[in-house]
């Protein structure tokens, strides 16, 4: 079946025919061909993190990225004498106060606009007023909007404090250059079906080991025990405690020799830059203004304003989708917006084709 649409979303998103072709075969989870797989998965997602296998170890999870956010936020946070500040700019930060809350867990929000990054000043004035502070997390790529959160500026704030430090990079890691040595972050979580262009069923945290050792018993959950997980892959290497997305398995493992084969993580950035600032230029150039500054702005997914008051996005979305693309409505609460993702197997070609259909659009609409 020929897919209908290019997906302009942050993920899932749209991937190469070959992917796909990865999970046309059924695979045995006790056979120790895949349970390579997994174990060659787990040090190739540390390698390309540039996080170093003495130091850092890779846990995989079923489900999305979401179960591996609250899977590393229930496991990190003990349950007595710990207090977790958040730093909230987006429906996503929000996201992790809310694990927060159904946990139980002492929090400190620091809450940012939609339309603003994260501020160290802030940040660090915040730990000042709060002693009992002991877990810090934010989220790096806001797809709220599409901004990307300085986390390189956040970190060695957090270390002056001594805080173990989480980092939600869902949309960011295999997209944007990340040195998780140098940022010498205890946890940084992300997914199968982001910038490393592979399909939904499994999140992955890059986890400090001797951080993540002193966590057991911490979880509140059984199926999402962040430690156990650990233990149980290294043990047994390359198992699962529980079945494993077995066909989301192998078509990561074919997404990562794309990646690699595309030169790394730094051309996929100049290429997901590339389409951004191609889209961003464009659409402006056709009445629609950007949400954000520039200056914040990340290549993952860019937001615009509706053009006017009469506008009809559900229109504007089913004109385009018959053309070819799916994109996504805004997530801003309070500007009226929309959002295109500049992320997948996709192209400036495809950008440019796009924009040509926005300006019929436009056209038809004067």
């Amino acid at each position: 079946m020929k897919q209908p649409y290019l997906l302009l979303t942050p993920g899932p998103l749209s991937t190469t025919a070959s992917v796909k072709d990865a999970m046309q075969i059924d695979y045995c989870t006790w056979d120790s061909d895949y349970r390579q797989v997994t174990e060659t998965i787990r040090q190739q997602i540390l390698a390309m993190a540039q996080a170093d296998a003495e130091t850092y170890t890779t846990v995989l999870l079923q489900g999305s990225g979401s179960f591996g956010v609250e899977a590393t936020i229930g496991t990190a946070v003990p349950r007595t004498k710990a207090t977790l500040m958040i730093a909230i700019n987006g429906a996503y930060g929000q996201r992790i106060s809310q694990i927060a809350e159904y946990y139980g867990i002492p929090h400190v929000d620091v809450v940012f606009n939609e339309d603003e990054a994260v501020d160290p000043a802030r940040i660090e004035a915040t730990l000042t007023a709060h002693p009992e502070i002991t877990h810090f997390a934010t989220v790096h790529s806001e797809t709220t909007t599409g901004i990307l959160n300085p986390i390189e500026a956040l970190m060695p704030i957090m270390h002056a404090h001594g805080i173990v430090t989480i980092i939600d990079a869902m949309s960011s890691l295999g997209g944007v250059p990340i040195n998780v040595d140098e940022l010498d972050c205890d946890y940084l979580i992300s997914s199968a079906n982001k910038c490393v262009q592979g399909v939904p069923g499994f999140a992955f945290i890059i986890a400090k080991q001797a951080t993540l050792a002193q966590t057991v018993d911490n979880a509140r959950s059984l199926c999402l025990d962040l430690y156990d997980q650990w233990q149980a892959m290294t043990k047994q290497p390359g198992k699962w405690r529980f079945t494993s997305p077995t066909h989301v398995v192998h078509a990561f493992a074919q997404a990562l020799i794309e990646l690699q084969a595309e030169g790394g993580v730094a051309p996929r950035y100049e290429r997901y830059h590339a389409n951004q600032q191609l889209l961003s230029d464009g659409m402006q150039a056709l009445g629609f203004d950007l949400v954000i500054d520039p200056a914040i702005q990340g290549p993952i997914i860019t937001s615009f304003k509706y053009p006017n008051t009469d506008f009809d996005f559900a229109d504007f979305y089913q004109f385009i989708k018959q053309r070819g693309f799916v994109i996504y409505p805004g997530k801003v609460s309070n500007i009226p917006s929309f959002r295109i993702g500049t992320i997948g197997d996709v192209e400036p070609s495809d950008i440019q084709r796009l924009l040509t259909i926005i300006g019929d659009y436009q056209q038809l609409h004067q």
